[in-house]
């Protein structure tokens, strides 16, 4: 059975699709769009140096680009302050007083909840809100007054 490169291009391109999409390495789709380009070079004609070239820059140059892109953006929230993640944060709880070590037992949710108070909070009764949650922990802050 004889291969033609456009058809070897082809199958590389399947293959690195299903890898990325067995391991979630999204890096693996931009050398596939290198190895589909190496194809397309191929279909139009181009010797195997030029397709090997291609693939090249535009799969390194895809992976290049997201990287760049990905290096702009702004860092993801950590899980335990993300409202997106967990719900309760950003919710409202009032502390009757806090002890010694900064800690305090609150009622939210309809159950007693341990809740700390975030670094650098002044530790005044009053309304806080969820700015965390640790385990079983709310991490509070001081809410600013309701208008």
């Amino acid at each position: 059975m004889d291969l033609s490169a456009t058809t070897i291009w082809w199958v590389l391109a399947g293959i690195a699709v299903a890898v990325e999409l067995a391991t979630g390495t999204f890096y693996l789709l931009m050398l596939a769009l290198g190895l589909a380009a190496g194809a397309l070079a191929s279909h139009l004609g181009f010797g195997v140096p030029l397709q090997i070239v291609i693939a090249g820059i535009v799969g390194g140059g895809a992976t290049a680009l997201w990287r760049v892109r990905r290096a702009r953006e702004a860092p993801a929230t950590p899980a335990a302050q993300n409202r997106d993640v967990n719900l309760d944060i950003g919710e409202r709880v009032h502390v009757q007083e806090w002890s010694a070590n900064r800690t305090a037992r609150v009622h939210y949710r309809g159950s007693p909840w341990e809740a700390r108070l975030a670094p650098g909070a002044p530790a005044n009764a009053g309304e806080h809100l969820v700015s965390a949650v640790e385990g079983n922990w709310l991490v509070l802050e001081p809410a600013a007054p309701r208008r």
